[in-house]
């Protein structure tokens, strides 16, 4: 690279000057390289002889290496040999340490089955049951823990120790099961527990936990078979008590879990615990199935049912005359307290089973939900849930035949702003839902939910229906009289009871509200799971539909109320359309001490209203004057459209505006200022000096209920206002 680099630096040289420069730099580094080669020369003798004492004193270092190496050779070998012996002697005294170890084991395993064995000869000698089934325990043990040593023992004392242990082992089971027969047949509890016990140390599980099943399955029988003869065999007139019947083997049967699972787990292990249960439930599906069918039978509910159902079909197909009820409602009534009380009991029974299945230890869990499923398909829970459907049909037929029956029998009472059928169709509807929930069952609740709010859309609500199309006209018609002389009558017993009608929808409505509310939260109580209330929540929302449309009907019966007595304010009204507001001076002075057409309008309207207050609910009267004050607004709003006002005549309509808010917000508590905000703006427009103050207004806070284009056609009414200035208004 250096010497190309040259090559063109010389060729590119042109110039004699440079070319001598060139040449004596080549010149002077051509001596400097020559001087360093000298210099490297003149040390090569030094480096020779450096490199010959170097060669010598490696080859005597190598030579001691090779005597160092062959030394250490010679110690491995003499190391390793001697190694190999001691390895040798190690396995020889393992070998010896084994079968001394074996032979100490065989001698150990013969001791402690002597001592088993002579444990077991003693303590049944002595009558310790106890000591003699440890020992049993133990030999089983040993014998099981050291089976590969048993088999190699082939010898006569083993063979013999062998055939006094299943002497001793029969002789023991013989013992204990006499004196548990004997402690059964006693009633002497603490001994039938001692002897059970002993059946696991003699390996007997199975055995031991069956015989002890057997005698609490002997103890809840015998109680069990005395209530249902006692039952049975009473006297026909005597009342029978199935529930506590039923209760009392639903305490039996929890008292002997309770009082025995602490006992039966430690003896037996956890799965035990659910055998226990298992045997017990037993006795729930067969004594608890068969007093469910006896009450069927002897309550004739299916003859019930089909009479029941016969009924129904005929009433809703006939006239209700044509059905004649062959059961008493009360009689029924009572054999749905006591179907609720048997399935309610039969419930917290099954919630206790669950619980103690629930809590057995996790080893056992896949059995634990095996044993639950079997448990909710025994005999006993298919009997409840017949019995559920059998309450079902009978608490549907009754909600509709009390329902029907309170709504035909419906009455009005002097001092009660509702009738009857109001308070007695709720409280039927209470109750019912109320035992519905009682019962446990999802299924059930939603049924006879659904059926609560069919009566309420069908029955009640047609029979609202048809009684305020009536009143409506006949109350109005007792207004008119009873507010058409000087003073206003009271209300007569005819009117109040008319009124009444109006107030049932509305009450009604609140009910079903309160109704609903009541039974969400009782049904959280009694179901937990997200699924389960979703689902009653769904079935609840029919209930506030039903309660929005019972307001419809309430709104528009007062409306129809408000148009039948609207016609009695129709000649103040006429009044206001005669009426002059081109006034002068004298006829606005004379104005303010004497009756105009708003004094006769108020007059005539305060009467009425003070006449119906006391007659109708606070709601129900509020909202009629509401939409009264609405049609007298719309019609003076429509009157006063077409008149021809000056600053007096404004000054006259803002007066007569102010007097009917301060006058008519004494009669209801609900705000009559926003229905005569367009009048009140009219006064205020109609009573300005000029047309440009109508700006100082319109730029204010004020909402204004009308439009700019209304504005000016307001302003236009006025005599003395300049249309081309109205005109120009930029609002």
């Amino acid at each position: 690279m250096t010497l190309a680099i040259g090559l063109e630096s010389i060729k590119r040289l042109t110039n004699l000057a440079d070319i001598n420069r060139a040449l004596h730099e080549t010149h002077a580094k051509e001596r400097s390289i020559e001087a360093e080669l000298e210099e490297l020369l003149s040390k090569r003798t030094a480096i020779e002889d450096t490199f010959v004492t170097l060669h010598d004193s490696a080859s005597e270092a190598l030579e001691g290496l090779l005597a160092d190496a062959e030394q250490l050779a010679g110690s491995v070998h003499s190391t390793a040999e001697l190694s190999e012996r001691v390895s040798k002697k190690v396995r020889e005294l393992d070998t010896a340490q084994s079968r001394i170890h074996d032979t100490l084991q065989r001698i150990n395993l013969t001791v402690d089955r002597s001592s088993a064995v002579d444990g077991i000869k003693a303590a049944l000698a002595t009558g310790d049951f106890e000591a003699a089934a440890e020992h049993v325990s133990k030999y089983l043990q040993l014998d099981k823990q050291f089976s590969d040593v048993t088999d190699e023992l082939d010898s006569h004392q083993l063979q013999e120790q062998r055939a006094v242990l299943q002497e001793a082992k029969g002789r023991l089971r013989n013992e204990i099961l006499d004196r548990l027969d004997a402690a059964k047949k006693a009633g002497d509890h603490a001994s039938v527990l001692r002897f059970t016990r002993l059946y696991a140390p003699l390996g007997l599980q199975e055995e031991g936990l069956e015989s002890f099943l057997e005698y609490l399955r002997g103890l809840i029988s015998t109680r069990a078979e005395e209530d249902y003869s006692a039952l049975v065999e009473s006297a026909a007139g005597t009342e029978k008590d199935y529930v506590n019947t039923l209760t009392n083997l639903f305490k039996d049967i929890a008292l002997a879990i309770d009082e025995n699972e602490g006992f039966v787990g430690n003896a037996f292990g956890p799965e035990a615990v659910l055998t226990l249960i298992s045997g017990l439930q037993q006795l729930c599906d067969q004594y608890g199935a068969k007093l469910l069918e006896r009450y069927v039978k002897h309550r004739r509910l299916q003859q019930l049912i089909s009479e029941t159902s016969t009924l129904s079909h005929a009433r809703r197909t006939s006239a209700p005359a044509q059905a004649t009820l062959a059961v008493d409602p009360r009689q029924i009534e009572g054999f749905l307290e006591e179907m609720v009380l048997l399935c309610q009991r039969s419930e917290e029974y099954n919630q206790f089973v669950v619980a103690k299945i629930g809590a057995v230890g996790s080893a056992a869990k896949t059995e634990a939900a095996a044993r639950e499923t079997s448990f909710r398909g025994g005999a006993f829970n298919m009997a409840v849930r017949e019995l559920v459907s059998y309450y079902m049909a009978l608490e549907e037929f009754y909600l509709e035949e009390n329902v029907e029956k309170a709504i035909a029998i419906d009455e009005w009472s002097p001092d009660a702003l509702t009738t009857s059928m109001v308070d007695d169709v709720f409280f039927i509807l209470q109750k019912c839902g109320g035992r519905a929930l009682a019962i446990g069952s999802l299924q059930c609740l939603c049924a006879i939910l659904g059926q609560l709010n069919n009566l309420l859309r069908d029955s009640l609500r047609s029979a609202l229906e048809y009684k305020w199309k009536a009143a409506a006209a006949r109350l109005a018609q007792a207004v008119a009289a009873a507010t058409g002389g000087e003073g206003a009558n009271a209300p007569s017993g005819d009117a109040a009871e008319y009124a009444a009608v109006f107030n049932n929808a509305e009450i009604s409505a609140m009910y079903v509200g309160k109704l609903r509310t009541e039974l969400e939260e009782s049904a959280w109580r009694y179901f937990h799971a997200p699924a389960e209330r979703e689902r009653i929540r769904s079935v609840l929302v029919d209930l506030s539909q039903t309660a929005l449309e019972f307001t419809q009907i309430t709104h528009k019966a007062l409306e129809q109320l408000s148009s039948g007595v609207a016609p009695r304010l129709r000649a103040p009204l006429d009044e206001a359309a005669n009426a002059s507001y081109e006034l002068t001076d004298a006829e606005y002075a004379s104005n303010e001490v004497e009756d105009t057409w708003v004094d006769h309008l108020l007059g005539i309207l305060v009467a009425m209203l003070q006449w119906l207050q006391p007659l109708l609910t606070p709601s129900n009267y509020d909202t009629l004057v509401a939409s009264l004050l609405q049609k007298v607004v719309d019609r003076l709003e429509a009157t006063l459209r077409v008149k021809r006002f000056n600053q007096l005549g404004g000054l006259q309509l803002d007066r007569d505006v102010r007097h009917m808010v301060v006058t008519l917000s004494e009669v209801t508590q609900r705000t009559v200022r926003d229905k005569f905000a367009v009048l009140s703006q009219m006064g205020t427009l109609l009573s300005l000096e000029g047309v440009s103050e109508v700006m100082d207004y319109w730029d204010s806070s004020t909402t204004w209920r009308l439009t700019d284009a209304q504005v000016k056609e307001i302003l236009g009414q006025r005599t003395d206002f300049d249309p081309l200035e109205i005109a120009s208004l930029d609002l």
